[in-house]
């Protein structure tokens, strides 16, 4: 072989990708190769039942065209990620279904997100539910017609050829001007679409869906821009698990805790205060004890300060929030400079940082524990405002530690078994999730590989599973955050550790050490409730407003059934009160029935009814929380004892009948019932 013949060999060679398979094993194929040709060389069965392939991690389909090396994962039904490539292709059948309908309506974009899918369309009038019905009928023709979904790759000009119809998707194509991304198209059937992928085979896969609701959504996210209609979807690959969504989506609906915060009078919102929860007496009482819950806990290894919530815009220009955050601060106009230079604090980060900088800490201090429970605020859309999970006023459980570099993994685990076991109190279980550097942050690629590398490896030193969140890290250091599973199956995103290298640097943090020269502590940014606002919402639905009787705003209600006994019931509720239990008296002028059907409705954990023999034998007629009509008679002593045990070992003791009966109930429970004499 000459030298160029071998030279030509050797580039065909490299011009091959290595595609590493979950054995080991490999396959070189050109690039360009289709990934349903790679998977068909494993096995005709296995490309039967294949939906798309992951490489390196990135989810492509069968008819993506393969352009790199890299691990070559089959992704089946059974890999958790099908069910993402099952609703990205049900939103592009829901449009499909929408333009035979509607021709005239403009599509914007369609993705698949955690729960299903859904697709936004700019018309003229906004669709109805009657709409809804008619798109999901014509949704099931296209399923049955079983398109394939053929993709092709096209240049920036034909695609504007393609769309000259769509000034959205012209619009969109604009991003792609001076770039050299892959421009891609999708057509099942009459359907075109602008996408990257990937889809199913073909429309056929989509056998189980159901669209739910609709919504108005800005183009782009962009208030200034025109109001879409957004369709809401859900798709799953088998029927028991559509049916399952769907019940548990007709049960968050009973749980709504805006519905039941109303009917339990535990807040109310005003539209002169968009996103500030005003607190009832009853709500506050249940948001006190749950701060004071939390200030428990940390009260021996975590020490509470209180810092203002109005600063210079210089301390955010320190911090990195004043270009990296901006736009969620309420900027407030300084009377002096004439200029929007001050702002409310959105986190407390900043202010901490300056609270460790004004003394000299020796490495024996380390860690140091700042906790602080500061209103915050953050200017969010008012669009986006909803109930009390999405707020512009709130307090968070916030913590700081400042730490030497050594101490990190004892550190995670310890704030880990921290929230965890709170969490554990109220019956919530949680997955961990670590996310990693996004495309905005600040700090070098050297800080943020020193903090990864420190973060993942204390949390492999837990030996708890976790899951990747890549390029969703905070824009400061990377995070692990806990999803937390609520009773009926929902994940809330609450408590969190991120750890920070960056602060130190920007606020010249330091601390001395045994060598008696200065050094960097890291710093680790720690919430458990995420806010309390939030976490109260979450409780409420958790519990479908049957809290257990430690965070109850009102634990027993005394009922006298004749004013010859209010003497009695009113020295019973003062006794209850000197022993801590929040108890209260009802001697209205109503009728037994009445009142005891009115402290079912408000959720009340114990009635205690007194009459004759009650008042004689020093005893109550207990009725406990979902016991119905039945009654306990025990003495007051041990009815007392009974109720500060719960409180004292925080019980949940709420059998799960109880909750399910309170949600069947939750879509009434508005309804007061009518007053007799």
């Amino acid at each position: 072989m000459t030298a160029g013949s071998q030279s030509a060999a050797d580039a065909a060679a490299h011009a091959h990708i290595v595609l590493t398979l979950p054995d080991g094993s490999t396959r070189e194929v050109p690039p360009g190769t289709l990934a349903r040709d790679v998977v068909g060389s494993i096995g005709a069965r296995l490309l039967q039942a294949s939906l798309a392939v992951a490489v390196d991690g990135e989810v492509l389909d069968l008819m993506t065209p393969l352009r790199a090396s890299g691990s070559f994962v089959v992704i089946t039904e059974k890999d958790p990620r099908a069910v993402q490539v099952l609703r990205h292709s049900g939103a592009h059948i829901l449009a499909t279904a929408v333009r035979r309908l509607r021709p005239d309506a403009k599509i914007g974009f369609g993705p698949a997100i955690d729960d299903g899918f859904y697709y936004d369309f700019e018309v003229e009038k906004p669709f109805t539910p009657e709409d809804l019905a008619a798109f999901e009928a014509e949704m099931k023709k296209v399923v049955a017609e079983k398109y394939p979904f053929v993709r092709e790759e096209v240049s920036l000009s034909e695609a504007r050829v393609r769309f000259a119809d769509d000034p959205l998707k012209l619009e969109r194509l604009d991003d792609f001007e001076g770039s050299d991304e892959v421009i891609s198209t999708y057509t099942d059937g009459p359907f075109i679409d602008l996408c990257r992928g990937p889809h199913v085979p073909d429309t056929s896969y989509l056998k189980h869906f159901k669209l739910l609701t609709t919504a108005g959504a800005y183009w782009r996210g962009d208030v200034k821009r025109q109001m879409l209609q957004r369709i809401y979807a859900t798709a799953f690959f088998k029927k028991d698990d559509l049916e399952q969504h769907l019940h548990n989506l007709e049960e968050a609906k009973k749980r709504d805790h805006r519905v039941l915060g109303k009917a339990l009078d535990l807040f109310q919102l005003f539209p002169v205060a968009p996103g500030a929860v005003f607190w009832t007496p009853k709500g506050t009482t249940l948001y006190n004890t749950l701060e004071a819950f939390v200030r428990e806990r940390q009260q021996d290894a975590f020490k509470e300060i209180k810092t203002p919530l109005l600063y210079n815009k210089a301390l955010w220009e320190q911090s990195g929030h004043w270009g990296k955050y901006k736009e969620n601060m309420f900027l407030v106009l300084d009377s002096e400079t004439g200029e929007h230079d001050m702002s409310l604090k959105p986190m407390n980060c900043p202010s901490h940082h300056l609270y460790f900088a004004s003394s000299k800490h020796s490495y024996r201090d380390l860690p140091m524990r700042d906790v602080t429970f500061d209103v915050l605020h953050r200017n969010e859309l008012s669009g986006a405002l909803s109930g009390l999970t999405r707020v512009r006023q709130f307090a968070q459980d916030d913590c700081h530690v400042y730490l030497r570099e050594d101490q990190i993994a004892d550190e995670v685990k310890f704030l880990m078994d921290f929230i965890l076991g709170y969490y554990d109190t109220f019956g919530l279980t949680a997955k961990l999730k670590f996310a990693t550097r996004p495309e905005q942050r600040i700090g070098s690629d050297e800080l943020w590989d020193r903090a990864e590398a420190a973060l993942r490896a204390a949390l492999d030193s837990t030996g708890r599973p976790y899951e990747m969140k890549e390029g969703d890290g905070a824009f400061y250091g990377p995070k692990i955050d806990f999803d937390v599973m609520d009773s009926i199956g929902r994940a809330w995103q609450l408590g969190t550790i991120q750890l920070d290298y960056n602060a130190p640097e920007r606020f010249d943090l330091t601390y001395t050490g045994d060598d008696n020269a200065p050094h960097r502590p890291v710093v680790i940014h720690r919430a458990v409730s995420g806010s309390f606002e939030r976490f109260i919402a979450i409780l409420i639905e958790h519990f479908a407003g049957v809290f257990p009787v430690w965070l109850s705003p009102e634990q027993v209600r005394v009922i006298p059934i004749a004013i010859d006994y209010n003497e009695h019931a009113e020295a019973l509720v003062a006794r209850m009160k000197a022993a801590g239990i929040r108890a209260t008296l009802d001697a209205r002028n109503e009728t037994l029935n009445y009142r005891v059907r009115e402290g079912e409705v408000n959720k009340v954990p114990y009635m205690c009814v007194i009459g004759r023999r009650e008042a004689d034998e020093n005893t109550v007629a207990l009725r406990s929380r979902g016991a119905g009509k039945k009654q306990d008679i025990m003495s007051s002593d041990a009815f007392i004892a009974r109720v500060l045990h719960e409180i004292a070992d925080r019980t949940l003791a709420i059998p799960a009948d109880v909750v399910a009966a309170a949600s069947d109930a939750a879509a009434n429970s508005t309804e007061q019932p009518e007053a007799t004499t």
